[in-house]
């Protein structure tokens, strides 16, 4: 054999032999961290939710992994952002598929958040969205391994309805936001709460996200016999701002009561002091130290990091879900997607945002939470107490 046929067959056989190392195992690990895909808007309207929870996500990843990581990895956060458009959520999702994610993070809505969960079952992946509240997301419209750790609008609503009739007001005017199925879902399980606890409703009015006029529905308000006892607003920022504004300017001064869309610093701020009073809204969790060891500890740590409190609530979501996701990666024993949704279904979460159990997925996973009731007086936030209602309509 000449010197140039011995260089071949060298080079040959050295080929052979990495393959199949990489093959057992050998060499670089081609899996040195556990990978959570986070399908977050950065921009867009779903962003004041979003935003905040990537920040507690990547405070969260950040603290477990000073604590050893996950399954004896660290633990590695990719966000990519969906910019509030549900086609780029579906093909972002693939994208950190691609990247090797082992778990998806959703946004918390479910038109926005659905399309990402739906990449993830098809991969075989648990995904799960920190606060979308629609019974819609869940098993049985976006298959067994989806998941949100919202109470779904079935409670908030009723919890709203239950609030409500016991501070003795018996009539409601109800708005509601037709754009998202989040705003349809819990004006319509408000109404049937309501009425089912014995409460009337006036009217129910509709309003499209971006109209950005509410003169119309004001003059069929303005023109009701009696005034209802309180308002139910089913709607979001920026509108759900003008809407209340508008109401207020006009010598509406009945209570106004929503739900976790209303926990956002961006309404606070465009309400002020003088139209942001007489305002409860079911959410998520109170953030303050004294709620909980785990609260101080998740403050005290995400002040370290960025150096002031949480912008809003939603930050607690994103911290909630990472540890969600790793703790039943560890009580799986494994990141497998069917044993992860097996392992968050069997157990209780003891989270910031309240103690959390899952349906199996025959049931939707639907989920069983507390609401924590706000109110806002004088612009400011105060938390009024958990309300678990007694009971609620079906999905």
């Amino acid at each position: 054999m000449n010197k140039k046929s011995q260089h071949w067959t060298l080079l040959a056989v050295l080929l052979v032999f990495s393959l199949l190392l990489g093959a057992c195992g050998g060499g670089v690990p081609q899996d040195e961290t556990i990978k959570i895909g986070a399908a977050l808007c950065l921009t867009g309207i779903q962003a004041p939710l979003d935003e905040p929870a990537l920040k507690g996500a990547q405070l969260a990843v950040e603290e477990i992994n000073k604590k050893g990581g996950v399954l004896g990895k660290q633990v590695e956060l990719i966000n990519l952002d969906c910019k509030s458009d549900p086609v780029v959520t579906g093909n972002v999702a693939i994208q950190l598929i691609d990247q090797g994610a082992h778990a998806i993070i959703a946004p918390s809505d479910f038109d926005f958040g659905g399309p990402a969960s739906r990449e993830a079952q098809k991969a075989g992946l648990v995904g799960i969205s920190p606060a979308a509240s629609s019974p819609f997301y869940g098993s049985a419209a976006l298959g067994d391994k989806q998941f949100t750790m919202s109470m779904w609008n079935t409670t908030m609503g009723a919890a709203a309805a239950q609030y409500a009739r016991e501070q003795g007001w018996d009539t409601a005017y109800v708005v509601t936001d037709d754009f998202i199925q989040y705003t349809k879902d819990l004006g319509q399980y408000f109404v049937a709460h309501f009425k089912t606890l014995g409460g009337t409703v006036l009217f129910e009015e509709s309003y499209t996200q971006g109209a950005g006029d509410f003169s119309a529905q004001l003059a069929r308000i303005k023109a009701l016999p009696e005034p209802p006892d309180f308002f139910y607003i089913s709607s979001y920022m920026p509108d759900l701002g003008l809407i209340i504004r508008t109401m207020r300017e006009a010598g509406i001064t009945q209570p106004i009561i929503g739900g976790d869309s209303y926990d956002d610093p961006g309404l606070f701020q465009a309400l002020g002091p003088e139209y942001g009073n007489d305002i409860v809204f079911a959410t998520h969790t109170w953030v303050s130290a004294d709620a909980s060891p785990q609260m101080a500890e998740f403050l005290s740590a995400y002040e370290a990091k960025f150096g002031g409190p949480p912008e809003a609530m939603w930050a607690a979501t994103g911290w909630d879900v990472v540890h969600v996701l790793t703790g039943a990666m560890e009580k799986a024993g494994s990141t497998d997607g069917a044993a992860m949704a097996k392992a968050m279904e069997d157990n209780t979460w003891e989270l910031l945002t309240g103690n959390l159990d899952w349906e199996p997925a025959d049931k939707g996973h639907e989920t069983h939470k507390q609401a924590a009731m706000v109110s806002l007086n004088g612009g400011t936030p105060e938390f009024i107490g958990w309300l678990m209602p007694e009971s609620q309509p079906a999905p």
